[in-house]
């Protein structure tokens, strides 16, 4: 199911929902707003939810911090969890992988989806300490991890785990299933420049300039959607990881004050876990869009959007441009540079996959 943005301004049940989500949470709403009015309180308080849960901060409900508020309610211990499908979401299975992994037993990812790993994980564990291994997590299962009280403030063993891949990667692009996310798409139109161009119509020029550079290099480039669709995110990263891609790109453009301006990359990262591979892949990408096109570098970012958490490979979201900057928006629209940002993405691929770096050109004039 589609969930609508609320925003500032809005009334209603779904904004008190929100409210007494964000109340029940610690977040101070002033009290004039709390029966259903979105105003600067509830705002603020959004903000600050979005901030602690590596969110962009835009004070905005939509898909990503709803889901988060939801998963936010959940306590370690409040409910069995098993392996299901739709699967278990919440603070309650990130913090039951966050204490595996703390144990040494690999619950993978810790982004809070009871997947097969986690089950896997937990079943480890259960016939370490000689119960039942049923990947069931109840009581029992729950008060013997309290009864360890397994630190967990340094690096889980699935980030040790996924940094050693990063360090041992040598695969070649040619080949390679590549899975292409356009942001946005039919009905979501994203951010909006000033002569009108939208961030889903940006998206698929982009995306398309990244398709055909792949082929040309021999992959296997996707698209998650097409120019007239707009699947969820989850229907987008479940595609991907039904591929079994190598890597996952999904292209958006930035927003903000009409001289903003450059690329930024986001990777997995949580203020407690991050993604060592997407991280890894960010900053390659990166690296090549700013020194192949001379872009002012918005450097890479953590954050926890639903297309970096729920694929299973190393994914990035990459923002090369600012669609409320004339001058970028000019840039857009040309396809040679959009075949240039093609061109360094599938070049930060290739580093990334462990092929021979060719060194970058000189930056355009601009």
């Amino acid at each position: 199911m589609r969930v609508k943005t609320i925003r500032m301004g809005d009334v209603g049940e779904p904004v008190r929902d929100v409210q007494h989500r964000l109340v029940g949470l610690g977040f101070r709403v002033d009290p004039g707003e709390l029966e259903g009015s979105f105003g600067p309180t509830t705002q603020a308080a959004v903000r600050e939810f979005q901030q602690q849960r590596g969110l962009p901060s835009d004070g905005l409900v939509g898909p990503d911090t709803w889901g988060e508020l939801v998963e936010a309610g959940y306590r370690f211990g409040d409910r069995t969890l098993y392996l299901r499908s739709p699967a278990f979401r919440g603070d309650d299975v990130r913090e039951l992988q966050r204490r595996l992994n703390a144990l040494g037993f690999d619950a993978g990812k810790e982004d809070g989806i009871f997947g097969r790993r986690t089950s896997d994980g937990a079943m480890e564990f259960q016939r370490n300490v000689g119960a039942r291994p049923d990947g069931i997590v109840g009581l029992d299962t729950v008060g013997t991890l309290e009864g360890l009280r397994p630190s967990v403030d340094g690096p889980s063993r699935a980030v040790v785990r996924e940094e050693e891949a990063v360090r041992r990667m040598d695969a070649s692009l040619a080949g390679s299933t590549v899975a292409i996310d356009p942001g946005h798409g039919a009905g979501e139109p994203g951010n909006e420049g000033a002569d009108g161009l939208e961030e889903q119509e940006a998206a698929m020029w982009l995306a398309a300039a990244l398709a055909e550079e792949l082929e040309r290099r021999g992959a296997v480039p996707v698209l998650l959607r097409s120019a007239s669709e707009n699947p969820s995110v989850g229907a987008r990263a479940q595609r991907a990881n039904a591929m079994e891609a190598a890597v996952c790109v999904s292209l958006h453009v930035n927003a903000g004050e009409p001289e903003a301006e450059g690329s930024t990359c986001f990777f997995y990262g949580t203020p407690t876990t991050h993604s060592p591979a997407g991280r890894r892949l960010a900053e390659v990408i990166q690296e090549e869009l700013t020194s192949r096109l001379g872009l002012e570098d918005g450097r890479v970012h953590p954050m926890s959007l639903a297309i970096l958490r729920e694929t299973r490979m190393p994914a990035v979201q990459v923002e090369p441009c600012f669609v409320t900057n004339a001058a970028e928006v000019q840039r857009l629209r040309d396809g040679a540079f959009r075949s240039r940002v093609a061109d360094a993405i599938a070049e930060g691929i290739v580093r990334f996959l462990g092929a021979v770096r060719e060194p970058a050109e000189p930056a355009a004039s601009r």
